[in-house]
């Protein structure tokens, strides 16, 4: 099949989100974390990959974000990155490489952009952050800010509660919009504060427990597809039971194995 036959693929960018926004077409974001997840991600045609520091908690078994480093996150975005030909691929700048001196958060971004094939990171706070995402943003990179519940500051927060300040997290999202963000993630806040968001600013807004009056939504994909440790959070819903898919496949193998009908002389060599 010569190049020209073949159906080629157009490459979300920001400017593309923007464009779902302004033409209020709902924008869809999942996580990914390794290369088959993504490619299929891809495929089925998401328009943002998030390779989110939620890997310390879906994947490594963590309780909280914050045990996952900047070669971690390196790693799995590198593999990501390479499987989307479609999705934008964003990925989390994780602790503590956003609260540290600017500088080392620029040099964490260009990481990101030039270790791995993503787009543009993920930086969370609002306000307080508003000189570093324009730092950034000056430097050449990307940066969707993330407003509302911010599992990096957990401790602080003293759990996973739903943020209820309109007025702080309007101003959030209006600084880092004004510093130079792309878009807005907004956690774990009530439909009606969303939406004043979402009314407040011109960028994008994605939405993950924040009801249904944003530009677009996010989740887990492990969450979506019954692949948890048991706990599903409310703002979540279960679309495939791909866990228990799993367990099962597992156990009819072993049961396979154990009374010798695997493998046969179909899976076996002359």
């Amino acid at each position: 099949m010569s190049d020209s036959s073949k159906t080629s693929v157009k490459r979300i960018t920001i400017r593309t989100l923007q464009r779902m926004r302004d033409n209020e077409d709902a924008i869809t974001m999942l996580t990914a974390y390794d290369f088959p997840t993504a490619q299929l991600l891809d495929r089925s045609g998401i328009d943002v990959l998030l390779v989110g520091d939620s890997l310390g908690m879906v994947v490594q078994g963590h309780e909280t974000t914050l045990p996952v480093t900047m070669d971690q996150i390196i790693y799995h975005a590198e593999m990501v990155g390479r499987a989307s030909k479609r999705a934008l691929v964003v990925v989390d700048l994780p602790f503590p490489e956003g609260q540290l001196e600017i500088n080392r958060s620029i040099e964490a971004g260009a990481r990101v952009l030039q270790e791995t094939q993503c787009s543009a990171i993920k930086l969370e706070g609002g306000a307080e952050q508003a000189g570093r995402i324009a730092a950034m943003v000056t430097a050449g990179i990307p940066v969707m800010a993330h407003v509302g519940l911010r599992p990096q500051n957990i401790h602080v927060e003293g759990g996973y509660r739903v943020q209820r300040d309109i007025e702080q997290l309007v101003a959030d999202a209006k600084a880092a919009e004004a510093a130079g963000a792309f878009a807005v993630l907004i956690e774990c806040v009530s439909t009606h504060a969303a939406e004043a968001i979402t009314a407040a600013v011109k960028v994008p807004t994605i939405g993950i427990g924040a009801g249904g009056k944003v530009s677009g939504q996010v989740l887990v994909t492990h969450d979506i597809l019954g692949m948890t440790s048991g706990y599903t959070p409310k703002f979540t819903r279960n679309f495939a039971e791909v866990g228990k898919a799993i367990e099962q496949a597992a156990s009819d193998y072993i049961a396979e194995v154990k009374k010798g009908s695997f493998p046969s002389e179909k899976e076996s060599f002359e």
